[in-house]
Protein backbone atom coordinates (compact mmCIF):
# COMPACT_ATOMS: atom_id res chain seq x y z
CA UNK A 1 0.00 0.00 0.00
CA UNK A 2 1.09 3.62 -1.05
CA UNK A 3 2.13 5.75 2.49
CA UNK A 4 0.64 9.44 2.29
CA UNK A 5 2.46 12.04 1.92
CA UNK A 6 0.50 14.96 3.16
CA UNK A 7 2.50 18.40 4.01
CA UNK A 8 4.44 19.45 1.36
CA UNK A 9 5.22 23.15 2.16
CA UNK A 10 4.19 26.02 4.29
CA UNK A 11 3.38 29.34 2.72
CA UNK A 12 2.65 32.33 5.05
CA UNK A 13 0.29 35.16 3.24
CA UNK A 14 0.45 38.88 3.35
CA UNK A 15 -0.69 38.71 6.85
CA UNK A 16 2.52 36.59 8.36
CA UNK A 17 -0.69 34.14 8.47
CA UNK A 18 0.74 30.10 8.04
CA UNK A 19 -1.32 28.44 5.12
CA UNK A 20 -0.44 24.62 4.55
CA UNK A 21 -0.02 23.60 0.99
CA UNK A 22 -0.49 19.96 1.11
CA UNK A 23 -0.22 17.32 -2.21
CA UNK A 24 -3.01 15.08 -2.64
CA UNK A 25 -5.31 13.64 -5.55
CA UNK A 26 -9.30 13.67 -5.01
CA UNK A 27 -11.37 11.30 -5.49
CA UNK A 28 -12.45 11.39 -8.74
CA UNK A 29 -8.83 12.02 -9.56
CA UNK A 30 -7.97 8.47 -8.26
CA UNK A 31 -10.96 6.87 -9.89
CA UNK A 32 -9.81 7.57 -12.70
CA UNK A 33 -5.94 6.87 -11.77
CA UNK A 34 -7.89 2.91 -11.35
CA UNK A 35 -9.68 3.24 -14.42
CA UNK A 36 -6.62 3.95 -16.52
CA UNK A 37 -5.16 0.79 -15.11
CA UNK A 38 -7.13 -0.99 -17.72
CA UNK A 39 -5.41 -0.29 -19.91
CA UNK A 40 -2.36 -1.95 -18.23
CA UNK A 41 -4.32 -4.77 -16.98
CA UNK A 42 -7.76 -5.92 -18.74
CA UNK A 43 -10.72 -6.59 -16.34
CA UNK A 44 -10.80 -9.53 -18.89
CA UNK A 45 -7.92 -11.05 -17.84
CA UNK A 46 -8.80 -12.13 -14.57
CA UNK A 47 -10.59 -14.61 -15.98
CA UNK A 48 -7.34 -16.53 -17.07
CA UNK A 49 -5.84 -19.03 -15.29
CA UNK A 50 -2.93 -21.56 -16.38
CA UNK A 51 -1.09 -23.26 -13.95
CA UNK A 52 2.62 -22.41 -15.19
CA UNK A 53 4.49 -25.33 -16.65
CA UNK A 54 7.06 -25.90 -13.71
CA UNK A 55 4.29 -25.73 -10.84
CA UNK A 56 5.08 -27.84 -7.94
CA UNK A 57 3.64 -30.53 -6.74
CA UNK A 58 0.67 -29.53 -4.39
CA UNK A 59 2.11 -32.37 -2.60
CA UNK A 60 5.32 -30.80 -2.11
CA UNK A 61 3.85 -27.26 -1.59
CA UNK A 62 1.76 -28.63 1.23
CA UNK A 63 4.44 -30.56 3.03
CA UNK A 64 6.98 -27.58 2.88
CA UNK A 65 4.00 -25.58 4.90
CA UNK A 66 4.06 -28.15 7.65
CA UNK A 67 7.28 -28.08 8.37
CA UNK A 68 8.14 -26.83 12.01
CA UNK A 69 4.89 -27.66 12.90
CA UNK A 70 4.17 -30.33 15.14
CA UNK A 71 4.61 -33.66 13.84
CA UNK A 72 2.41 -35.53 15.61
CA UNK A 73 -0.61 -33.01 14.90
CA UNK A 74 0.14 -32.95 10.96
CA UNK A 75 -1.78 -36.43 10.34
CA UNK A 76 -4.86 -34.83 11.61
CA UNK A 77 -4.34 -31.29 9.33
CA UNK A 78 -4.07 -34.16 6.72
CA UNK A 79 -7.05 -35.75 7.93
CA UNK A 80 -9.30 -32.65 8.23
CA UNK A 81 -7.93 -31.53 4.22
CA UNK A 82 -8.60 -34.77 2.89
CA UNK A 83 -12.74 -35.09 3.30
CA UNK A 84 -13.75 -32.79 0.54
CA UNK A 85 -12.05 -30.31 -1.97
CA UNK A 86 -13.53 -27.39 0.15
CA UNK A 87 -11.26 -28.76 2.81
CA UNK A 88 -8.59 -29.04 0.89
CA UNK A 89 -9.13 -25.71 -0.22
CA UNK A 90 -9.35 -24.25 3.31
CA UNK A 91 -6.11 -25.64 4.06
CA UNK A 92 -3.66 -25.07 0.85
CA UNK A 93 -3.79 -21.36 1.37
CA UNK A 94 -0.04 -21.45 0.30
CA UNK A 95 -0.92 -23.48 -2.94
CA UNK A 96 -3.79 -20.93 -4.07
CA UNK A 97 -1.21 -17.72 -3.29
CA UNK A 98 1.84 -19.66 -5.64
CA UNK A 99 -0.98 -19.65 -8.29
CA UNK A 100 -2.37 -16.70 -7.91
CA UNK A 101 0.84 -15.07 -7.51
CA UNK A 102 1.30 -15.76 -11.47
CA UNK A 103 -2.10 -14.16 -12.59
CA UNK A 104 -1.66 -10.77 -13.66
CA UNK A 105 -2.98 -7.51 -11.43
CA UNK A 106 -3.05 -3.82 -11.67
CA UNK A 107 -1.40 -3.96 -7.97
CA UNK A 108 -3.94 -1.96 -6.23
CA UNK A 109 -3.05 -2.96 -2.81
CA UNK A 110 -5.07 -3.43 0.57
CA UNK A 111 -4.48 -5.14 3.84
CA UNK A 112 -5.24 -8.32 2.39
CA UNK A 113 -7.07 -11.55 4.26
CA UNK A 114 -4.47 -14.27 2.77
CA UNK A 115 -6.62 -16.50 3.38
CA UNK A 116 -9.94 -15.13 2.24
CA UNK A 117 -12.18 -17.72 1.87
CA UNK A 118 -16.01 -18.33 2.75
CA UNK A 119 -15.59 -20.22 6.26
CA UNK A 120 -13.52 -17.43 7.57
CA UNK A 121 -15.95 -14.73 8.36
CA UNK A 122 -18.50 -15.28 10.84
CA UNK A 123 -20.63 -13.68 13.91
CA UNK A 124 -18.34 -12.29 17.47
CA UNK A 125 -18.79 -9.83 19.37
CA UNK A 126 -17.54 -6.30 19.67
CA UNK A 127 -16.34 -4.91 22.94
CA UNK A 128 -19.45 -3.22 23.35
CA UNK A 129 -21.29 -6.15 23.65
CA UNK A 130 -22.66 -5.95 20.06
CA UNK A 131 -23.05 -8.76 17.78
CA UNK A 132 -21.28 -8.11 14.04
CA UNK A 133 -20.73 -10.01 11.25
CA UNK A 134 -17.01 -9.62 9.96
CA UNK A 135 -13.94 -11.71 8.90
CA UNK A 136 -12.22 -13.63 11.34
CA UNK A 137 -9.05 -15.40 10.46
CA UNK A 138 -6.04 -13.01 9.63
CA UNK A 139 -2.87 -15.21 10.13
CA UNK A 140 -1.84 -15.12 6.57
CA UNK A 141 -2.78 -10.75 6.43
CA UNK A 142 -0.28 -8.83 4.52
CA UNK A 143 -0.78 -5.94 2.37
CA UNK A 144 -0.97 -7.37 -1.27
CA UNK A 145 -3.21 -7.18 -5.04
CA UNK A 146 -6.70 -6.47 -3.94
CA UNK A 147 -7.67 -9.05 -6.64
CA UNK A 148 -5.95 -11.84 -4.45
CA UNK A 149 -8.64 -12.03 -1.80
CA UNK A 150 -11.47 -11.46 -3.97
CA UNK A 151 -10.11 -14.64 -6.42
CA UNK A 152 -9.80 -16.99 -3.63
CA UNK A 153 -13.46 -16.32 -1.57
CA UNK A 154 -14.95 -16.56 -4.99
CA UNK A 155 -13.44 -19.60 -5.65
CA UNK A 156 -14.37 -20.83 -2.88
CA UNK A 157 -17.71 -20.13 -3.01
CA UNK A 158 -17.75 -22.40 -6.41
CA UNK A 159 -16.04 -25.19 -4.77
CA UNK A 160 -18.13 -25.23 -1.68
CA UNK A 161 -21.61 -25.00 -4.15
CA UNK A 162 -19.62 -28.31 -5.89
CA UNK A 163 -19.67 -29.80 -2.62
CA UNK A 164 -23.07 -29.29 -1.69
CA UNK A 165 -24.03 -31.11 -5.20
CA UNK A 166 -25.28 -28.01 -6.43
CA UNK A 167 -26.21 -27.62 -10.14
CA UNK A 168 -23.63 -25.49 -12.02
CA UNK A 169 -25.85 -22.99 -12.95
CA UNK A 170 -26.37 -22.42 -9.06
CA UNK A 171 -22.48 -22.58 -8.73
CA UNK A 172 -22.25 -19.52 -11.03
CA UNK A 173 -24.99 -17.44 -9.13
CA UNK A 174 -23.50 -17.53 -5.65
CA UNK A 175 -19.79 -16.88 -7.36
CA UNK A 176 -21.11 -14.29 -9.45
CA UNK A 177 -23.31 -13.16 -6.19
CA UNK A 178 -20.11 -12.48 -4.08
CA UNK A 179 -18.54 -10.96 -6.64
CA UNK A 180 -21.09 -8.16 -7.94
CA UNK A 181 -21.68 -7.47 -3.87
CA UNK A 182 -18.12 -6.47 -3.38
CA UNK A 183 -18.36 -4.34 -6.78
CA UNK A 184 -20.88 -2.25 -6.08
CA UNK A 185 -19.79 -1.81 -2.04
CA UNK A 186 -16.57 -0.69 -3.33
CA UNK A 187 -18.64 1.77 -5.34
CA UNK A 188 -20.39 2.88 -2.12
CA UNK A 189 -17.52 3.49 0.07
CA UNK A 190 -15.70 5.18 -2.16
CA UNK A 191 -18.58 7.86 -2.05
CA UNK A 192 -18.46 7.93 1.45
CA UNK A 193 -16.89 9.99 3.95
CA UNK A 194 -13.36 8.72 4.95
CA UNK A 195 -14.74 8.41 8.76
CA UNK A 196 -17.84 6.86 7.75
CA UNK A 197 -16.62 4.18 5.92
CA UNK A 198 -14.16 3.45 9.35
CA UNK A 199 -17.38 3.13 11.23
CA UNK A 200 -18.84 1.02 8.97
CA UNK A 201 -20.41 -2.13 10.20
CA UNK A 202 -22.94 -5.27 9.29
CA UNK A 203 -24.46 -6.15 13.05
CA UNK A 204 -26.94 -8.46 13.87
CA UNK A 205 -29.83 -6.02 13.88
CA UNK A 206 -29.37 -4.86 10.55
CA UNK A 207 -28.97 -8.37 8.84
CA UNK A 208 -32.33 -9.27 10.78
CA UNK A 209 -33.70 -6.22 9.78
CA UNK A 210 -32.83 -6.95 6.12
CA UNK A 211 -34.14 -10.45 6.15
CA UNK A 212 -36.26 -11.42 2.97
CA UNK A 213 -38.60 -13.22 4.67
CA UNK A 214 -40.33 -14.43 7.68
CA UNK A 215 -37.94 -17.77 7.91
CA UNK A 216 -35.11 -16.32 7.25
CA UNK A 217 -35.58 -13.55 9.78
CA UNK A 218 -36.54 -16.61 12.21
CA UNK A 219 -33.07 -18.11 10.95
CA UNK A 220 -31.05 -15.00 11.83
CA UNK A 221 -32.65 -14.52 15.00
CA UNK A 222 -32.07 -18.10 16.16
CA UNK A 223 -28.48 -17.43 15.09
CA UNK A 224 -28.12 -14.22 16.96
CA UNK A 225 -29.69 -15.97 20.30
CA UNK A 226 -26.53 -19.32 19.89
CA UNK A 227 -24.04 -16.78 19.10
CA UNK A 228 -24.88 -14.68 22.18
CA UNK A 229 -24.91 -17.75 24.88
CA UNK A 230 -21.53 -18.73 23.37
CA UNK A 231 -19.62 -16.67 25.56
CA UNK A 232 -17.07 -17.71 28.82
CA UNK A 233 -19.38 -18.10 30.80
CA UNK A 234 -20.88 -20.82 28.90
CA UNK A 235 -17.73 -22.37 28.12
CA UNK A 236 -16.41 -22.26 31.11
CA UNK A 237 -18.16 -25.58 32.79
CA UNK A 238 -17.28 -27.74 29.63
CA UNK A 239 -14.19 -27.75 29.50
CA UNK A 240 -13.01 -26.78 32.97
CA UNK A 241 -13.51 -28.69 35.97
CA UNK A 242 -11.89 -29.19 39.96
CA UNK A 243 -9.20 -31.64 40.63
CA UNK A 244 -7.65 -31.52 43.83
CA UNK A 245 -9.13 -28.09 44.92
CA UNK A 246 -7.95 -26.26 41.81
CA UNK A 247 -9.90 -25.08 38.40
CA UNK A 248 -8.15 -27.20 35.38
CA UNK A 249 -8.77 -27.49 31.66
CA UNK A 250 -10.25 -31.08 30.62
CA UNK A 251 -8.07 -33.14 28.50
CA UNK A 252 -9.56 -34.19 25.66
CA UNK A 253 -7.26 -36.01 23.39
CA UNK A 254 -5.84 -35.63 20.47
CA UNK A 255 -7.41 -32.23 20.64
CA UNK A 256 -7.37 -30.85 24.04
CA UNK A 257 -4.38 -31.93 26.59
CA UNK A 258 -2.14 -30.41 29.02
CA UNK A 259 1.59 -30.24 27.37
CA UNK A 260 4.10 -33.25 27.83
CA UNK A 261 6.05 -31.91 31.29
CA UNK A 262 9.22 -31.57 29.65
CA UNK A 263 8.12 -29.07 27.34
CA UNK A 264 8.01 -26.27 30.24
CA UNK A 265 5.46 -24.71 28.52
CA UNK A 266 3.68 -23.69 31.95
CA UNK A 267 6.40 -22.00 33.38
CA UNK A 268 7.76 -20.56 29.64
CA UNK A 269 4.51 -18.62 29.33
CA UNK A 270 4.80 -16.42 32.35
CA UNK A 271 7.32 -14.28 30.28
CA UNK A 272 4.92 -14.39 27.41
CA UNK A 273 1.92 -13.53 29.16
CA UNK A 274 4.20 -10.61 30.37
CA UNK A 275 5.20 -9.63 26.99
CA UNK A 276 1.40 -9.90 26.22
CA UNK A 277 0.34 -7.65 28.31
CA UNK A 278 2.54 -4.61 27.68
CA UNK A 279 1.19 -4.36 23.87
CA UNK A 280 -2.32 -3.81 25.26
CA UNK A 281 -3.59 -0.44 25.56
CA UNK A 282 -3.47 0.98 29.65
CA UNK A 283 -6.98 0.48 30.47
CA UNK A 284 -6.71 -3.19 29.34
CA UNK A 285 -4.02 -4.38 31.14
CA UNK A 286 -5.59 -2.93 34.34
CA UNK A 287 -8.48 -4.94 33.36
CA UNK A 288 -6.45 -8.00 32.90
CA UNK A 289 -4.45 -7.60 35.98
CA UNK A 290 -7.55 -8.57 37.64
CA UNK A 291 -7.16 -12.08 36.72
CA UNK A 292 -4.78 -14.71 37.45
CA UNK A 293 -3.34 -17.80 35.68
CA UNK A 294 -4.95 -20.98 36.75
CA UNK A 295 -3.65 -23.28 34.00
CA UNK A 296 -2.55 -23.80 30.33
CA UNK A 297 -3.77 -26.39 27.17
CA UNK A 298 -2.53 -27.15 23.73
CA UNK A 299 -5.43 -27.15 21.57
CA UNK A 300 -5.70 -28.18 18.42
CA UNK A 301 -7.77 -25.63 15.73
CA UNK A 302 -9.15 -25.44 12.60
CA UNK A 303 -7.93 -26.95 9.24
CA UNK A 304 -4.61 -24.33 7.72
CA UNK A 305 -3.65 -23.83 11.91
CA UNK A 306 -3.09 -27.73 12.70
CA UNK A 307 0.31 -28.33 14.04
CA UNK A 308 0.75 -25.05 15.09
CA UNK A 309 1.02 -24.34 18.33
CA UNK A 310 -1.56 -23.08 19.59
CA UNK A 311 -3.35 -22.99 23.57
CA UNK A 312 -5.88 -22.49 25.84
CA UNK A 313 -5.03 -20.19 29.03
CA UNK A 314 -7.37 -20.14 31.55
CA UNK A 315 -6.94 -17.58 34.11
CA UNK A 316 -9.86 -16.30 37.36
CA UNK A 317 -10.95 -13.40 38.93
CA UNK A 318 -12.81 -15.46 41.66
CA UNK A 319 -14.11 -18.75 41.80
CA UNK A 320 -17.03 -18.04 38.94
CA UNK A 321 -14.93 -15.20 37.06
CA UNK A 322 -13.36 -17.00 34.17
CA UNK A 323 -11.51 -15.21 31.73
CA UNK A 324 -10.28 -18.04 28.87
CA UNK A 325 -7.92 -16.83 26.29
CA UNK A 326 -6.72 -18.32 23.49
CA UNK A 327 -2.74 -18.37 22.57
CA UNK A 328 -2.01 -18.89 18.26
CA UNK A 329 1.36 -19.15 16.85
CA UNK A 330 1.87 -17.21 13.92
CA UNK A 331 4.40 -17.76 11.02
CA UNK A 332 5.12 -16.11 7.93
CA UNK A 333 2.72 -15.21 5.91
CA UNK A 334 1.66 -17.21 3.02
CA UNK A 335 1.56 -14.20 0.51
CA UNK A 336 5.29 -13.17 1.68
CA UNK A 337 6.86 -14.39 -0.88
CA UNK A 338 4.93 -12.75 -3.57
CA UNK A 339 3.56 -9.74 -2.07
CA UNK A 340 6.74 -8.42 -0.16
CA UNK A 341 8.14 -8.61 3.45
CA UNK A 342 5.93 -7.38 6.20
CA UNK A 343 6.56 -3.71 7.70
CA UNK A 344 6.44 -5.87 10.80
CA UNK A 345 9.12 -8.27 12.16
CA UNK A 346 6.88 -9.90 14.45
CA UNK A 347 4.08 -11.94 13.07
CA UNK A 348 2.29 -11.82 15.76
CA UNK A 349 2.02 -8.11 15.80
CA UNK A 350 1.32 -8.35 11.87
CA UNK A 351 -1.84 -10.23 12.60
CA UNK A 352 -2.75 -7.74 15.15
CA UNK A 353 -2.68 -5.19 13.33
CA UNK A 354 -3.76 -6.44 10.22
CA UNK A 355 -7.14 -7.51 12.10
CA UNK A 356 -7.19 -4.08 13.18
CA UNK A 357 -7.50 -2.59 10.23
CA UNK A 358 -9.50 -4.98 8.30
CA UNK A 359 -12.25 -5.51 10.97
CA UNK A 360 -14.91 -2.80 11.76
CA UNK A 361 -14.25 -3.88 15.56
CA UNK A 362 -11.42 -6.19 17.23
CA UNK A 363 -11.14 -7.94 20.71
CA UNK A 364 -10.67 -5.75 23.37
CA UNK A 365 -7.66 -8.73 24.84
CA UNK A 366 -6.06 -8.65 21.09
CA UNK A 367 -2.40 -8.67 21.38
CA UNK A 368 1.25 -10.17 20.87
CA UNK A 369 4.07 -11.89 22.36
CA UNK A 370 7.28 -14.15 21.36
CA UNK A 371 7.76 -17.02 22.90
CA UNK A 372 10.44 -17.95 25.73
CA UNK A 373 11.65 -20.99 23.79
CA UNK A 374 14.84 -21.27 22.28
CA UNK A 375 12.54 -21.20 18.81
CA UNK A 376 11.39 -17.60 19.91
CA UNK A 377 7.82 -18.36 18.13
CA UNK A 378 5.81 -15.64 17.66
CA UNK A 379 2.35 -15.56 19.31
CA UNK A 380 -0.97 -13.56 19.02
CA UNK A 381 -3.55 -14.07 21.96
CA UNK A 382 -7.52 -13.15 21.64
CA UNK A 383 -10.71 -14.84 24.09
CA UNK A 384 -11.42 -18.16 23.19
CA UNK A 385 -15.34 -17.76 22.84
CA UNK A 386 -16.92 -14.26 22.82
CA UNK A 387 -20.00 -14.52 20.67
CA UNK A 388 -18.49 -16.66 18.24
CA UNK A 389 -20.84 -18.11 15.68
CA UNK A 390 -19.64 -20.06 12.42
CA UNK A 391 -22.20 -20.51 9.35
CA UNK A 392 -22.57 -24.60 8.51
CA UNK A 393 -21.78 -24.06 4.56
CA UNK A 394 -22.88 -27.69 4.40
CA UNK A 395 -26.10 -26.91 5.41
CA UNK A 396 -27.39 -23.98 3.02
CA UNK A 397 -29.34 -24.37 0.19
CA UNK A 398 -28.20 -22.83 -3.09
CA UNK A 399 -30.33 -19.54 -2.02
CA UNK A 400 -29.28 -18.94 1.65
CA UNK A 401 -25.51 -19.97 0.20
CA UNK A 402 -26.11 -16.60 -2.76
CA UNK A 403 -27.07 -14.30 0.38
CA UNK A 404 -24.20 -15.25 2.65
CA UNK A 405 -22.51 -14.46 -0.79
CA UNK A 406 -23.83 -11.02 -1.05
CA UNK A 407 -23.32 -10.47 2.42
CA UNK A 408 -19.61 -12.01 2.64
CA UNK A 409 -18.68 -9.38 -0.83
CA UNK A 410 -19.93 -6.64 1.19
CA UNK A 411 -17.79 -7.41 4.14
CA UNK A 412 -14.75 -7.52 2.25
CA UNK A 413 -15.03 -4.47 0.12
CA UNK A 414 -15.70 -2.91 3.81
CA UNK A 415 -12.43 -4.30 4.78
CA UNK A 416 -10.39 -3.12 1.81
CA UNK A 417 -11.55 0.35 1.84
CA UNK A 418 -10.85 0.62 5.37
CA UNK A 419 -6.89 0.15 4.77
CA UNK A 420 -6.83 0.34 0.80
CA UNK A 421 -7.98 3.31 -1.87
CA UNK A 422 -12.06 2.47 -2.64
CA UNK A 423 -12.00 4.99 -5.19
CA UNK A 424 -9.29 3.79 -7.28
CA UNK A 425 -10.12 -0.34 -7.02
CA UNK A 426 -14.21 1.36 -7.69
CA UNK A 427 -12.71 2.66 -11.16
CA UNK A 428 -10.72 -0.34 -11.94
CA UNK A 429 -13.42 -2.81 -11.61
CA UNK A 430 -16.04 -0.33 -13.02
CA UNK A 431 -19.89 -0.22 -13.20
CA UNK A 432 -20.62 -3.39 -15.62
CA UNK A 433 -20.35 -7.14 -14.68
CA UNK A 434 -17.45 -7.55 -16.72
CA UNK A 435 -15.07 -8.01 -13.72
CA UNK A 436 -17.35 -9.75 -12.50
CA UNK A 437 -18.10 -12.39 -15.19
CA UNK A 438 -14.01 -12.39 -15.50
CA UNK A 439 -13.63 -13.73 -11.91
CA UNK A 440 -16.52 -15.83 -11.99
CA UNK A 441 -14.67 -17.66 -15.06
CA UNK A 442 -11.56 -17.59 -12.82
CA UNK A 443 -13.38 -19.47 -9.60
CA UNK A 444 -14.85 -22.01 -12.03
CA UNK A 445 -11.55 -23.11 -13.95
CA UNK A 446 -9.63 -22.80 -10.02
CA UNK A 447 -12.35 -25.04 -9.02
CA UNK A 448 -11.15 -27.99 -11.60
CA UNK A 449 -7.45 -27.15 -10.52
CA UNK A 450 -8.56 -27.49 -7.03
CA UNK A 451 -10.20 -30.96 -7.53
CA UNK A 452 -7.45 -31.85 -10.03
CA UNK A 453 -4.76 -31.03 -6.78
CA UNK A 454 -7.22 -32.76 -3.89
CA UNK A 455 -7.07 -36.24 -6.29
CA UNK A 456 -3.30 -35.99 -6.31
CA UNK A 457 -3.32 -35.20 -2.22
CA UNK A 458 -5.83 -37.86 -1.58
CA UNK A 459 -3.62 -40.45 -3.78
CA UNK A 460 -0.47 -39.05 -2.22
CA UNK A 461 -2.23 -40.39 1.18
CA UNK A 462 -3.63 -43.52 -0.22
CA UNK A 463 -0.33 -44.69 -1.35
CA UNK A 464 1.26 -43.95 1.77
CA UNK A 465 3.52 -40.81 1.34
CA UNK A 466 2.34 -39.43 3.60
CA UNK A 467 -0.09 -39.94 6.65
CA UNK A 468 -3.28 -38.80 7.67
CA UNK A 469 -5.37 -39.31 10.53
CA UNK A 470 -9.01 -39.24 10.42
CA UNK A 471 -11.66 -37.92 13.45
CA UNK A 472 -14.55 -39.98 14.45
Amino acid sequence: MKKLKHTVKIERDEYGMARFITAYKTAAQRKLEGKNKRNEISRESHAEFEPVSDRTDPVEVIKKSSEGRWKHLIPIRYGRMSKTPFTFLRGSASLMAMDIATTATPDIRVQACGDCHLSNFGLFATPERNLIFDINDFDETLPAPFEWDIKRLATSFYVASLDNRFSEKDCKIATRRCVTAYREAIAAFASMKVLDVWYAKYDIETAIAQAPDAEAKRRRQLMAEKAKSTVTESVFPKITQVIGGKRSIVDQPPLIYHPPHDLKLPEGLIPVFEMYRETLPYERRLLLDRFHIEDLAIKVVGIGSVGTLCGVILLMAEEKDPLILQIKEANLSVLEPYAGKSDFKHHGERVVVGQRLMQSASDMLLGWATGAGKDHRHFYIRQLKDMKFSFDIGMMNSLQLCRYAEVCGWTLARAHARSGDAAMISGYVGKTDVFDRAIGTFARIYAEQTEKDFEVFTGAIESGEIKAEMEQ
